[in-house]
């Protein structure tokens, strides 16, 4: 905690609202995240938590199954500190133990969409989260961003041509499929290519808790509807877009 207070106070130097829009029940925090593997939004989202729940309030945040097997020591630190795999069996025991989970459905292509977009929601198409929202009965409160995605600029995505490539025999690192490949200019590289980790510049970042979600059902036949799923999930892309816009504007 007294190292991310540093980073939170005099590096990223973060301005916060939207904390008492959480209920005092179990939420689903849905996040867009900037600034490459860095992610520095998402660090300094759940030190805020931290700093005003302690451990009586328990939170778990998904992260993406790759990075436990690239990188293992980087993830046992981060489970230390609530991480959990991204996996639907992962969410629902947290939500049994009455705990909040903090899901980033966007994943790689959120955090290294082209610089461009930094003010755009990007959740992947992906609605898996919606789904557990629906099955466990929980609201969903959205957590924004502005900023960290100035802590490195990410000029393209060229995962098409890198898929080419690996169709004609180039091998993903460690035989992982990256689901992105940008170029960015950023700490320590200079210009990259490829999803490598970064060191983040030293950006002002504000950050938004949004007033919860509500959708009209739930429970197993709200799951399975999938006209049903695909207009909430166009919900809170609309509602976070919204709040995007205004924050990127103050």
């Amino acid at each position: 905690m007294p190292l991310w207070g540093f980073f939170y106070d005099y590096y990223f130097r973060v301005q916060t609202d939207g904390w008492h829009h959480i209920p005092d029940e179990k939420v689903l925090l849905v996040g867009s995240h900037n600034g490459g593997l860095a992610a520095p939004d998402m660090v300094m989202c759940m030190y805020d938590w931290f700093r005003r729940f302690g451990t009586s309030r328990l939170v778990y945040g998904l992260m993406h199954p790759h990075v436990w097997k690239m990188n293992p020591g980087m993830a046992q630190i981060a489970a230390e500190t609530g991480a959990i795999v991204a996996h639907p069996k992962m969410a629902i025991a947290a939500f049994q133990k009455n705990a909040s989970v903090l899901v980033y459905p966007g994943g790689a292509q959120d955090i290294f969409r082209p610089h461009s977009q930094r003010h755009k929601i990007n959740l992947a198409g992906r609605k898996g989260f919606i789904k557990l929202a629906l099955r466990e009965k929980v609201k969903i409160v959205p957590v924004i961003s502005t900023g960290a995605h100035d802590t490195l600029f990410v000029l393209g995505d060229f995962y098409d041509l890198a898929k080419q490539l690996h169709q004609w025999g180039m091998p993903w690192l460690l035989n992982l499929d990256p689901q992105v490949f940008p170029i960015y200019l950023g700490l320590p590289w200079g210009i990259s290519v490829g999803p490598l980790p970064n060191i983040p510049l030293p950006v002002p970042i504000k950050t938004r808790i949004c007033p919860p979600i509500t959708f009209e059902n739930y429970g197993k036949k709200a799951v399975s509807d999938r006209s049903y799923v695909d207009s909430c999930y166009d919900l809170v892309v609309e509602q976070m877009q919204k709040q995007l816009d205004d924050l990127s504007q103050t």
